[in-house]
């Protein structure tokens, strides 16, 4: 099945409309530039587990996350997938030196992304070092947080582990206004673990440890922080 495509000037939503534009590259744009950005994108819908992008495709697009959330995986060689990040409103994927994806990205739940073709977007750029510094701030914050996930896959406890990646995800959701003591977890317990590095087992058996301490309750759909203050004091251990 494909994904829906609908061009933006169609749709009835245009950039200066967008819920995500202050978190998003096209932030930097002034209303005369949104005009003519608006026309180069079309916008994009995934069902859930559809793929946006694979490892190794030659990059002709970029992707600007409007709803949803997408994982962001790399294949091992002995086949085992690890999990490299999850895409949220207002990332911009896509960019990379090589000229091909890094890494593959699929929607979990439903996801819609503004689509750039690689070649106008680049156009675009070359006069507006504004918007470039804009995606110099993107990439920097992709790396810091390619480094703190290297960091987080050498810390030594589950326990660690797991309370790093629900105070680490509350924060994103909280920068987009999303979030509160009810922290919604859209991805599955094996996306969490292939994100960490353990096992689906394990991950399982942390969530109810930490709720029997009081630190969590697991509800519907995520978890309610009963306990920030003995989340972070793990998560810093």
């Amino acid at each position: 099945m494909k994904p829906s495509v609908v061009a933006i000037e169609a749709s009835g939503h245009f950039c200066s409309d967008c819920a995500v534009r202050e978190f998003a590259v096209c932030s930097s744009l002034t209303a005369a530039e949104l005009r003519e950005f608006e026309y180069l994108g079309r916008r994009v819908h995934f069902d859930a587990g559809e793929t946006v992008f694979s490892e190794e495709d030659t990059t002709t697009s970029f992707y600007n996350v409007l709803e949803g959330v997408m994982r962001l995986y790399k294949l091992l060689p002995d086949g085992r997938r690890q999990i490299v990040g999850f895409a949220l409103p207002g990332d911009f994927l896509g960019m990379n030196i090589s000229g091909r994806h890094n890494f593959s990205a699929d929607a979990i739940g439903a996801v819609t992304v503004c689509q750039f073709a690689k070649a106008s977007f680049g156009r675009f750029i070359e006069d507006r070092p504004h918007l470039l510094r804009r995606i110099n701030e993107l990439a920097i914050r992709e790396l810091s947080q390619a480094r703190d996930h290297m960091v987080l896959l050498g810390r030594r406890s589950a326990e660690e582990k797991v309370a790093t990646f629900l105070l680490g995800w509350r924060e994103r959701l909280l920068a987009l206004k999303r979030a509160s003591d009810r922290v919604p977890l859209p991805m599955s317990r094996q996306d969490i673990a292939d994100y960490l590095g353990l096992t689906i087992e394990t991950v399982s058996r942390t969530f109810t440890k930490l709720e029997r301490h009081g630190a969590i309750e697991i509800i519907q759909g995520g978890i309610s922080l009963r306990d920030a203050a003995l989340v972070e004091a793990l998560a810093a251990a």
